[in-house]
């Protein structure tokens, strides 16, 4: 799984330097895309603040809605890049890489959770999407003992969420400054 993680990450880089050298950001693309990475960092940020890796299964918050919210929100961040850019390409793009990558980083997740949380999780599997929310949360069986947290700032820290606020703030700054002018790249 490491190599697939070293490959996930290179393409990112790749595919990120292509994109801000083709990226044609204008204010209304700019305004929309950053509403949609707003939103990505929210979820992600929720999901963060409960999560409590290697140490128990995370069912409440934003897990009590999809059990993958970091992907969730990963997605509405790389979408919301994606239209700040201004070229719809990018979206179709983007699209492509995310169900290639993080459809196998999900599934091989999903496995590993079953192993180490048996039944608990079989139970949380089945009542909880994968990746789009359901409407209503889920609330575990008491029988399966399963804890449910509340957000926590200090979670959020440990889990070290803010770099993914730095990191979507500098490529917004970076594409407003190529929106501005201030930027130039020759484009092809």
């Amino acid at each position: 799984m490491a190599a697939a993680r070293s490959l996930r990450l290179w393409l990112a880089w790749v595919l990120g330097i292509a994109f801000f050298w083709m990226a044609r950001p204008v204010a209304e693309s700019m305004w929309i895309g950053g509403v949609i990475v707003l939103a990505g960092l929210a979820v992600r940020g929720w999901a963060a603040g409960i999560l409590e890796k290697d140490r128990e299964l995370a069912v409440s918050g934003p897990y009590a809605f999809t059990r993958n919210p970091l992907y969730l929100g990963s997605f509405l961040l790389g979408m919301g890049a994606a239209v700040a850019g201004g070229r719809p390409v990018f979206g179709v793009v983007f699209l492509g890489y995310f169900a290639l990558t993080y459809g196998a980083v999900m599934a091989h997740e999903q496995a590993g959770l079953e192993v180490r949380f048996r039944d608990g999780y079989r139970d949380y599997r089945d009542s909880v999407p994968g990746f789009l929310p359901r409407l209503s949360p889920y609330r575990p069986p008491p029988v399966l003992g399963i804890e449910t947290r509340d957000f926590s700032l200090a979670c959020y820290m440990r889990n070290r969420e803010y770099e993914a606020a730095l990191g979507a703030a500098a490529g917004m700054v970076l594409l407003a400054l190529k929106a501005g002018g201030v930027l130039q790249l020759p484009l092809p």
